[in-house]
């Protein structure tokens, strides 16, 4: 698998993220659903948002680990949040853990009125090998 990052400008690098991953001779592609702070007992959260974010990184990172797949190879990944002002304020954990992984991904951040019960961010992603 090849991947080849695409970044007109440089302003994007700051966000950590890019504007386009183009992706050749790819084995497989792994499209995740939504994953947010919900315990093992299926028990929304009902943390701040910077706790939720933690809780929804490690669930995705599970479901990535669980398919065999790396986080480092993620393509795709978008964010809804309930308030764009709260997640910003703990933007360094998002970034943290895409440069921890290595990880140039192509993003979109969403403000949603509501997401499921009580939950404030829901990640969303697609990944390859």
């Amino acid at each position: 698998m090849e991947k080849r990052i695409i970044n007109p400008w440089k302003w994007q690098d700051e966000r950590n993220y890019v504007q386009a991953v183009e992706v050749s001779q790819a084995n497989s592609t792994l499209y995740i659903s939504g994953q947010t702070a919900i315990s093992l007992e299926g028990l929304s959260s009902t943390a701040d948002m910077r706790t939720q974010l933690i809780e929804a990184i490690t669930n995705l990172e599970t479901v990535i680990k669980e398919a065999g797949y790396k986080c480092e190879n993620i393509v795709r990944l978008n964010i809804y949040t309930t308030s764009t002002e709260q997640l910003l304020y703990c933007f360094d954990v998002f970034q943290n853990w895409t440069n921890s992984h290595g990880m140039k991904q192509a993003t979109t951040v969403l403000e949603v009125k509501g997401l499921f019960e009580t939950l404030a961010v829901e990640l969303e992603a697609t990944v390859v090998k």
